[in-house]
């Protein structure tokens, strides 16, 4: 069996596979137990919406909002009940088939990130906001990063903003994510270390990015 942790084979589209990949390649329930997962801590009267009340507080009213990774949709319904017009995206069809049960609201799309065409699959305006969370954009292999980026930089519209958020000891630097994000066309704006505001210092160990597109 191939073991997740060192895979490093091409899938047929040319994409690297990253970590969940190679996680669900070993344990294909893992999607249906990372949602049963956040099912019992929302039970459990766990705050699972800090994410999606950020991006709310900084939309327009009616905004067009992108959940780029959105898994089984938590941010991205909680945010179209609000009003906002969501697109949640993910590359695990279980997720999405979940969010499409559980979180409804949103148009859900099953894509990878680091071929991410929205315009093809008929969404062709862009978004006001982009919320990238849940240590979504340290899950994928490291040649698909600068990629990932720079497709989000793209759907963005003229004064829209971006917002991505993970963790330190994942395996991608934030120096290196805010070369990479400059040299895909993101201008970072405001660096925070946790989704409540608190500032961004150099011991952070977490860190919230909120990008313009670059002029």
């Amino acid at each position: 069996m191939t073991d997740p942790t060192t895979s490093s084979q091409p899938s047929p589209a040319g994409v690297e596979p990253g970590t969940w990949e190679r996680i669900v390649a070993q344990n294909p329930e893992h999607p249906r137990n990372y949602a049963e997962r956040f099912r019992r801590m929302a039970a459990e009267g766990a705050d699972l919406l800090g994410e999606a009340r950020f991006v709310d507080t900084m939309a327009p009213r009616g905004a067009r909002i992108l959940d780029a990774g959105c898994g089984p949709g938590r941010h991205a319904s909680w945010l179209a009940q609000r009003g906002h017009d969501v697109v949640g995206v993910d590359l695990d069809p279980t997720l999405i088939e979940i969010a499409g049960q559980e979180a409804p609201g949103p148009r859900y799309v099953v894509q990878d990130l680091t071929l991410l065409d929205l315009p093809a699959q008929g969404i062709s305006e862009p978004f006001d906001v982009i919320l990238c969370a849940g240590n979504a954009i340290a899950f994928p292999a490291p040649s698909s990063r600068p990629r990932i980026l720079a497709n989000l930089a793209r759907h963005l519209a003229p004064e829209g903003r971006c917002v991505i958020g993970f963790g330190a000891g994942r395996g991608y630097e934030f120096s290196d994510f805010l070369d990479q994000a400059a040299a895909g066309g993101l201008e970072l704006q405001l660096g925070l270390s946790t989704w409540d505001l608190k500032p961004f210092r150099e011991d952070s160990d977490f860190l919230v990015a909120v990008f313009g597109r670059a002029r």
